[in-house]
């Protein structure tokens, strides 16, 4: 809920189930916990919606006021068909209604509430890593996690939309291959592959299951964020 202490949560949750957290872990958080501790719930009541959404919501069937969050949530409207919007968001991902839900928020198929991304996903991973690192005195990187579509291929897959501790990509460029090749253009979206491993044991309906410790990876503890794991718009080849 708004306001509750998720590290606190995290921590009590690691207790009862004996999993602990040791140094060098990776804790991956699920988007949608982080928002609702953050207060990123609206009433669909209280939204007013303005022409381009009332325009958008008929050529998408959607709601238009779900539509006005995703225009309010957005830098630009990349696609709009029936039932599908794609929307740059203001943190510059590319995806699916801006990254805005209506599952697992409350009780039932409550229709009337939206949930939206964290204002800023990797300042809610860096103060969840800051206060782990207070509390239980132990060393971990954080990631946000949310699933995202992809361009070219069905299905989705998690991908962090906030780190803290732990690089986004992985530059190889310069290493060699087994034969001595030398790798001129290879960079490792190691944040995304963490966040696409812990999705598995999330799920994606009711498993209830927010939270997931990732251990035994071998990475470089650093200062970091996601910002840059998108790629700048001017190097974006299909616009």
């Amino acid at each position: 809920m708004p306001g509750d202490d998720l590290a606190g949560l995290i921590l009590a949750a690691c207790d009862r189930e004996g999993a602990g957290l040791l140094d060098g872990d990776v804790l991956v958080v699920a988007q949608k916990v982080v928002s609702k501790s953050e207060g990123r719930i609206v009433r669909l009541t209280d939204v007013i919606c303005s022409s381009e959404a009332l325009r958008l919501a008929q050529i998408a069937d959607k709601d238009p006021r779900v539509v006005e969050l995703i225009l309010r949530e957005s830098e630009e409207i990349v696609r709009c068909v029936p039932r599908v919007i794609i929307a740059r968001h203001r943190l510059g991902i590319v995806l699916a209604n801006a990254g805005i839900d209506q599952s697992n928020i409350g009780d039932g198929n409550d229709a009337e509430v939206a949930l939206l991304w964290p204002i800023d996903p990797d300042a809610s991973a860096d103060r969840l890593r800051r206060e782990i690192n207070e509390r239980h005195k132990t060393k971990v990187a954080v990631i946000v996690n949310d699933s995202l579509g992809r361009a070219w291929r069905r299905g989705t897959i998690g991908a962090a939309i906030g780190l803290s501790g732990l690089a986004g990509v992985v530059n190889l460029r310069g290493r060699t291959d087994l034969f001595g090749r030398e790798l001129r253009s290879t960079e490792v979206g190691q944040a995304d592959e963490i966040a696409s491993a812990a999705s598995l044991m999330m799920g994606q309906a009711g498993e209830g299951r927010p939270a997931v410790i990732v251990r035994g990876l071998s990475y470089e503890q650093r200062v970091a964020n996601a910002r840059e794991i998108t790629r700048e718009r001017k190097l974006d080849l299909f616009p």
